[in-house]
């Protein structure tokens, strides 16, 4: 009987690992083996080079550390700007306030939008000849100031980095939201009763209860923001002159542009291992966070 049971436990779980192994771990596999190589993708032959495509990352490639710093740089700006617009936009939700169930929806509707969509409607806001930010700017007496953002290299990686950050800010409000609603309200009360004033409350119960979150937000804003390059592809492109570049897009021109199948495959390899990294770093300063 228990032979049974354990054979019908297998079977439940066999399509699981039936699908996880042919989308996750054979390709996985096949892009390892190609790293090793350099092919076309189209010819059968392919050339063994070893790591010699993971040389040429690491020591040669300079625009593809260029795009991995321009990656860092959008993630820096999402850590920041993003996720701390997201959080107090959370914590107002969180009160009594008219209407707070509209504000729920109105901020959660930017991350559900297509990104080809946000980009190319933010390409025409930023437009240096027709585009409304310079309008705007014109008819309050700054056009001193306009330009044209998504051409400009002094501008173009700040400017995608805000647009990637209002797009996703909705995805870190509703987890704040959710971890801002378990805190009990008897901790509020409680601070109350002892003479604590509203920021007293924020500085001392909601912030320290809310870090465990954060460091979730993080996680998440850091693995997505550096595997972005939709949006990025509808704005500029990875323009002007690989100011906006990241590092898929260089994976994709090593692929279609290059038609450098193993090197692209290696690449993909390098970024994998540079997320790995980043991940267990922002885990070991999570589980610190949560011992404090």
């Amino acid at each position: 009987m228990r032979i049974r049971d354990t054979l019908e436990n297998y079977v439940f779980v066999l399509p699981a690992v039936v699908i996880f192994s042919v989308f996750y771990i054979i390709p996985f596999v096949w892009v390892v083996q190609l790293g090793l190589y350099e092919w076309d993708g189209i010819l059968p032959t392919k050339i063994f080079v070893g790591l010699r495509n993971f040389h040429e990352i690491v020591f040669q490639d300079k625009i593809w550390w260029q795009s991995m710093w321009q990656a860092g740089y959008i993630t820096l700006i999402a850590l920041t700007l993003q996720n701390a617009l997201a959080f107090l936009l959370a914590w107002a939700c969180d009160r009594e306030i008219r209407l707070k169930n509209f504000y729920r929806l109105i901020f959660f509707i930017p991350p559900v939008l297509s990104e080809v969509v946000v980009g190319l409607v933010w390409q025409w806001i930023l437009d240096g000849h027709y585009g409304l930010l310079n309008h705007w700017l014109s008819a309050i007496g700054l056009g001193g100031l306009a330009r044209n953002w998504l051409a400009d290299p002094a501008t173009a990686l700040t400017a995608v980095a805000v647009v990637h950050s209002w797009k996703g800010f909705g995805w870190g409000f509703l987890i704040f939201l959710a971890g801002l609603q378990t805190i009990p309200k008897e901790l509020y009360e409680a601070a109350r009763v002892d003479g604590a004033n509203a920021w007293s409350s924020f500085t001392r119960v909601t912030i320290p209860l809310m870090i465990p979150v954060a460091m979730l937000v993080g996680i998440l804003t850091v693995l997505g923001t550096m595997q972005a390059f939709v949006l990025i592809i509808a704005m500029t492109g990875g323009g002007p002159a690989y100011h906006t570049q990241v590092p898929v897009l260089r994976i994709l021109a090593a692929m279609r542009g290059s038609s450098r199948f193993g090197y692209a495959c290696a690449q993909g390899i390098t970024f994998g291992i540079i997320l790995m990294a980043i991940s267990f770093i922002q885990y070991r300063f999570s589980r610190k966070a949560r011992q404090v």
